[in-house]
């Protein structure tokens, strides 16, 4: 028997500035959205110094969740762009 897979949320990465930030979010709405970690701009510029930071963000993220539903978390292949509607870089979370 098969189990259903259930999208619980998304990682998040907003440019804030100074800094590149991480948040946990549902997956239609940044509402609510909980803050992960950060890095400074200047870290990240370098694409593969992105895809180590994205790829950590994943790790924590899947740790989480493990620990607290006890399921292996699942990422979809590749980054996945965010809805056009949170895309404004003056964005925080409420």
């Amino acid at each position: 028997m098969s189990e259903e897979i259930k999208k619980m949320g998304r990682l998040a990465f907003r440019e804030e500035g100074p800094i590149w930030a991480a948040y946990w979010a549902e997956p239609t709405t940044m509402d609510g959205a909980v803050f992960i970690g950060s890095i400074a701009m200047r870290c990240v510029r370098d694409p593969q110094r992105k895809r180590e930071f994205m790829t950590l963000m994943k790790v924590v993220v899947s740790d989480l969740l493990e620990e607290t539903f006890g399921a292996e978390a699942l990422w979809p292949e590749g980054e996945q762009p965010a809805p056009e509607h949170e895309r404004a870089k003056d964005w925080r979370p409420g």
